[in-house]
This record gives structure tokens, sequence and C-alpha cells, in this order.
């Protein structure tokens, strides 16, 4: 690794990583942006890198134009900064989270205009036509103003390049508009072609804790000949506005020259341009200081290079994308694959700078590293199977990630939860980094500090004063959280539970590789709390009081479609009933039998107790795995529920993709393995959608050279049953393999009935 990692793509040369089939095949052709842009999937469509800190997207939720009518956009919830079915567009945000289900970011916007200058974005913002995007690229007209618009990014800067007609043109730098809940900004005008400045990002999910400031430097490639700030006056009484200019408007600050701060703040620059004139603007980013920012966008744009950036871009996708090589007849299929892959790469970023500074962790000051530093950990969601894929597909992204975690430990005194850009936002619930550390150590990415992890983990699971399990006191006293009589305290009980014993399952696992026989008894014997919960008289697991009785009234289905339910988080009973992945056989006992338990399972899906669209069940549909004679199901209902969520439209990832975790869902089971467990070793087989996938290993890590896994007698459409399966020419007994024997440059025949 060089002594500063710029770029992903940098890491992977450095590892000898560019295999001539990635060079040779364009791999992003087969990604659609436009996909998950609706349907609350949460994407965007907008120009990154893999795992970049900077991202352009065009934003078209502040408002809504309906029939003359405005909505802001908090009148829905809006965490995405883009809406495919929304079409009045108010500018392009340089900071951008995808597929998340809170607001924020989605910040420091560029517009351009035409025409007499308008400060207001209700009023400037136009509609837009003719759309393209793909990975590192993003294109479209504005109807208003005449501009073609083509947008691209480095790993920490946005790269823009405006089109102008004839005449009078503006390019608005509006630092108010955003997602984020944080609307105070400062910027200067250096020169007339240059801006810098920072604006407050933060209170993620209404978290009021967290916020910081996010910098920036915009360099424009022609000087401008009339430049100033502006600011939106405050709200005036009748007598007061009689007389003022500005009433309930934006103020502009013609050559004004020092810093502007406030609420609602902002820059224009001003052009006369003649007709097909090129202006470029790079906006250099950095959550350390304007300095830095500025350095980031010296160092990855020397020049104005708009076609160079795109073309880096381009490649460095098909580097990452690469990596898996499908074949099928159906572009269709290879469409979702690929843009899931995608999808599943934008996330977690890059947060340090090319002079490997970053903010520390849950408090003041600035760290510096040699190697990657990420950012934007939405555990709750990536554990279960992002986390995983990565190990085996993208391992040394995977190593960094793990230490970056434990430095995090180090700088704040606990693991990271939901982290963003440094702050822990404490969103959702349980102790997922636990699950994340073991699974990557036991498919042997192991160079990290093992020790470091084990009392990271052991402090989560045991500290009575607590910032992961705030409900240890109760949880260790009783082997499960109690419900208030008065009313839950702490919140999902049930599933905060349920996801506790996960982790302590792995902290078991981990304290016997390394050889404590006490701890690997103590948190063995805890993870089987979960059938405290456990309720006879519905075979549910249900929430319970402090007395040990159950809580009632009780309905296993409410709390359906992100209803609040008392006991459980983004989910009902039925979408916890089988939650417990890393004991199923006891699961199965409490149920009354495999036929109970097949019989159970099945009725999830006949009755639509199953959803697709969150965490919690995801890993339902290959359970049938586990009953001898019942594979076919899992066969089955993978393949249906691929078909009928997942399609080449916006609409086509079944709800918010929380960070690439549905998208992951939908790349293992087309390939056909699906790691049932986080910390379990096997991957459950079910039908491959391609005749063929290739995953080229990294020499690194496995000892194989690839991975194939071939699909044998998928002529004809419809659902596909397994008849045999063999291991590099053997008969291979069961429905699932372990993570060793793919990763030693196996072939994995499966054999389909005619």
């Amino acid at each position: 690794m060089s002594k500063i990692a710029y770029s992903i793509i940098a890491l992977l040369l450095s590892l000898g990583l560019s295999s001539s089939n990635a060079q040779v095949q364009d791999y992003t052709q087969y990604v659609n942006p436009f996909i998950g842009t609706s349907n609350y999937g949460a994407t965007h469509p907008g120009a990154i890198r893999p795992m970049g800190l900077a991202s352009v997207s065009p934003f078209n939720v502040a408002f809504k134009k309906d029939q003359g009518n405005v909505f802001e956009k908090d009148s829905e919830w809006h965490s995405r900064p883009y809406v495919n079915e929304n079409r009045f567009l108010t500018g392009f945000s340089h900071i951008n989270l995808s597929g998340v289900g809170c607001p924020d970011l989605g910040s420091i916007l560029l517009m351009p205009t035409t025409g007499k200058l308008q400060l207001d974005a209700e009023k400037y913002g136009t509609t837009y036509s003719d759309e393209k995007a793909s990975p590192g690229y993003y294109h479209l007209n504005l109807d208003e103003y005449g501009v073609k618009v083509e947008v691209s990014a480095s790993p920490r800067a946005g790269f823009s390049r405006y089109s102008f007609p004839g005449g009078e043109s503006n390019i608005i730098l509006n630092l108010g508009l955003g997602l984020t809940n944080e609307s105070g900004a400062a910027l200067k005008i250096v020169s007339d072609t240059e801006i810098e400045g920072y604006k407050l990002i933060g209170t993620f999910c209404y978290h009021p804790e967290d916020v910081r400031p996010v910098y920036f430097v915009a360099r424009f490639s022609k000087p401008a000949q009339k430049f100033g700030t502006f600011k939106k006056m405050p709200e005036m009484g009748e007598a007061e506005a009689s007389w003022s200019k500005y009433s309930n408007s934006y103020k502009p600050y013609l050559n004004y020259q020092q810093e502007m701060a406030g609420d609602n703040v902002g820059a224009f620059m001003q052009y006369q341009t003649e007709e097909g004139e090129v202006i470029e603007v790079q906006i250099g980013i950095s959550y350390v200081s304007v300095a830095n920012a500025r350095e980031n966008l010296n160092q990855e744009h020397p020049t104005f290079d708009f076609d160079k950036t795109v073309a880096d871009s381009k490649n460095e996708w098909n580097q990452l994308l690469g990596r898996i090589d499908v074949k099928s007849s159906s572009l269709a299929d290879k469409t979702i694959f690929y843009t899931g892959l995608y999808h599943v790469l934008m996330h977690p970023n890059l947060l340090q700078d090319v002079n490997g500074e970053y903010p520390l962790m849950g408090r003041p000051g600035i760290g510096k590293t040699d190697g990657n530093r990420f950012t934007v950990f939405s555990l709750w969601d990536t554990y279960r199977n992002v986390h995983p894929f990565l190990s085996l597909v993208y391992p040394e992204l995977q190593e960094d990630m793990v230490n970056t975690m434990l430095d995090m430990y180090d700088e704040s005194g606990w693991l990271p939860k939901w982290e963003l850009l440094g702050m822990e936002t404490q969103v959702m619930v349980g102790d997922p980094a636990t699950p994340v550390l073991v699974d990557t150590y036991l498919r042997g990415i192991k160079n990290f500090d093992t020790s470091k992890a084990f009392e990271a983990m052991k402090k989560s699971a045991t500290s009575m004063n607590n910032a992961i399990r705030p409900e240890i006191k109760f949880y260790d006293s009783l082997g499960y959280i109690p419900e208030d009589p008065a009313g839950s305290i702490w919140g999902g009980t049930v599933s905060s539970s349920l996801e506790y014993y996960i982790a302590d399952w792995n902290i078991a696992q981990f304290a016997k590789i390394l050889g404590y026989p006490k701890d690997y008894e103590y948190f063995t014997e805890r993870a089987k709390g979960y059938r405290n919960y456990f309720d006879t008289t519905t075979g549910m697991l249900r929430p319970r009081m402090m007395d040990g009785s159950w809580l009632k009234p009780f309905d296993p289905k409410a709390g359906a479609n992100f209803e609040p339910v008392i006991g459980y988080v983004e989910g009902n009973a039925w979408q916890y009933r089988f939650y417990v992945p890393h004991d199923i056989p006891g699961i199965i006992e409490l149920l009354g039998g495999i036929q109970n338990f097949i019989d159970a399972l099945q009725t999830c899906f006949d009755d639509n107790n199953f959803d697709m669209a969150n965490e919690p069940d995801i890993t339902y549909p290959f359970l049938f795995n586990f009953v001898e004679g019942e594979e076919w199901r899992s066969q089955k209902t993978v393949q249906e529920l691929v078909r009928k969520h997942y399609f080449n439209a916006p609409g086509g990832i079944p709800g918010n993709d929380d960070t690439g975790t549905l998208s992951t869902w939908l790349l293992f089971s087309m390939m056909g393995i699906y790691p049932h467990c986080p910390g379990d070793m096997t991957y459950a087989i079910t039908s491959p959608m391609f005749d063929e996938v290739t995953i080229n290993l990294n020499p690194k890590y496995y000892t194989g050279k690839q991975l194939k896994i071939k699909a044998n007698g998928r002529k004809n459409s419809g659902i596909k049953y397994i008849k045999s399966i063999a291991v590099n020419g053997k008969d291979h007994d069961g429905y699932f393999i372990d993570h060793q024997t793919l990763t030693e440059g196996t072939t994995l025949n499966i054999n389909f009935k005619k």
C-alpha cells in the first residue's frame, strides 16, 4: 500500500488486482443508476467514485410543483436528494448518502441559470429532460434555461460542466438548501474564480448531538464578471415589509468578499456567455479544514479536464465491478446484478483527505492514517450480509473497515453502532459491530488487533455503563429485556435482545479461537436467552414483563409495514419469529419439531407476513435448507422474491436499500449462495440465476484464484430446482457449503432438474 491511499483504485493496483478481464469488458454498461430512485429505495443517480467522499447528485426534493402547489421537502420523509417521480430540480448536491432511512447531507448545491439573477430556489428551480447516467457520470438539460449539465467526481471532489446558451449566465452556490436539518454555513469569495467555506451537517434521524462542519473549496474555470454573496432575510411584519426591498426574500451583496455566515447563505458568479460556451466548476470536499479541501482539489484536479475525470471514474468502477463476471443471455438480469454491485460499493465511504487526516470519532481533534479511514457504517443493516460479501469479494476493503472500527473504539471508547462522519448517531438497536469483527476474522481476514477487538466486544457485552447496550442491567440479570408496565422505557425489547444474542454467540466463537474457554461457555449460554421470549401458546418470540408475564394484548401481525409496535423495531412478531440465525435447530425444537417449523415458515410467506423491504427476516427464505428434503422451498421462494421485487426500473429495489443491504441480498441470491448467519462460515446453497459466475479472489487473502459457480440446465425459463451439486467434480451432500472450501479455488457445479 502506498503511504497515503488516495483512492480505492490505487489500493487495488498496489495489490495486483487489475485483471485483464476487467480491462477488456465494460461492466459499467450494465449499471442503471436510476434503479432504486423510486419506491423509497433512497438511492441517487449522481456521479460518485467507488466509496467516494464526494458525489454530485441532482437535487429535486426541496419543492414539488404539482398543479400550482408547492410542497416543502419535509412534507414527505425524504432521506435522499433525488426521487425519480419529482421533476423540479433546484441544484446539484456534492455530499450525499445512498439508501439510508433518515435525511442528512444532500448539501453544497450548485445551480446554473440564465437571465436575470434569482436567488430563491423555489423560483430559480426548473423542470429538466434528457437524463442520462452511468457510473461516474450524469447528464441532463435544464428546460427553463437551455443549459446542458454534465457532472462527474473524483474521490474527494465534484466536477461539473455547464454548456450555456448566449447571454446572461449565472452559477449559484446555495448552502441553505439540503437534506440536513442544519442550515448554518459560512463562505467567502476568495477571487473571481474561487469560493471557500463550510456547511454544518448533522442531527441524523434528528439526533441533536450529531453536528459537524463540512469544508469546501469551489473553483471556476472562467473568471466571473460579477459576483457576490446572499442570505435569506428574516420574516418581517407588515410595517417593516412596507419599506424593505428584501422583505421575506433573499438579499444579494454584490462584490462582497468578507466572510458571510448564518442560516441560508450562498454566493453567485455571473457571466456573459457565447452560444454553447462551457464553464466548469470543481468543488473539493473535506471534513477537516478548508486548507485540506483545497489540497484535495489540487491533488485530484490539477487542471480542468472533465473528460479525463469521467474516463478515470469509468476505469475505477470497471476494476471493481469486474471482480465478479457473470454469464447470462438476459440483459435485464445482468443489469440488476451489476447495479446491485454498484450500490454496494457506494458505502461505506473514504473519510481521510489526501494527506491522511480525518476527524476523530466521538471527540474533537484530527487523526491521521496511512491507509483508508472509512465512514457511514449503517451496521444494523449491513452486518447481516454486506460485510460477509465484502470479505468474500473485496477483502482488502473489509480489512480497512474493521481496522477503522477498532480505531473508532480507541478514539471514542466504543465500537460504532450507526456511525456517520465520526459521529455516533445511536440509530437502531443491537450490538452490530461485534458480529462484523468476528465474521471478518473467521473468513480469513486477520490483519487487525484481535486482543483489542475482543476487549471492545466484551466491553459492549458486559459494561454496566453501556453506550451500546443501554438495557444491559436487565439483559444480564434476567436473560432478556423486559417491558415497563407504564410503557417500554427501552423500545424494541425483543428486537434488541435478539440482536444481543447473535452478538454474544459471535463473542463465544471468537473466545473459542483465542483460547478463552470460560468466556466461550459464558457467552454460548447467554446466547440461548432467546428461549426466554418463546411463548408456547402463540409460537412467537413475545415481549415479557419484569415479573415474567407476557405482554397483553398481543397481536403477532401488529407492526407490519414499519408501523410502531411494542417490543419490536422495524418489524413485528412474525418478522422476528425465526430471527435466531445462530441456533435454527433450537428454534425448530421450540416450535415442536421439523414439520411445525416448516409449516410456520411457509405460512410466513403464504400469508404475507414476510417483508422483503426490511432486514430482520431477509434470511428466512434460506432457512428451509435446514430441513432435509425441504430445500426446494428455498429455491422456489428465493427465485420468486427476486422476480417480484427486483427489476430494471426506478422502483426496482423493494424499499430502502440501507446502504446496499437489499442489493447484497440480490447479489448473493442470484449467485446461488447466501451467508445465513454472521459468524457461521457456511453459505446456504440455492438456485443460481446465471449460467456461470466467476469471482476473482484476492490472492493476498485466499489460496484460490477464482470461485466459479456453474448452473447446468438453465435453458428453460421459470423456477429452477436443484437436482445435484458437485464441488470440483465430486458429489456434494447437503445444501450448505463452507467459506474455506469456496475460497480454495473451487468450481461449484449446480445441476438443475429438467
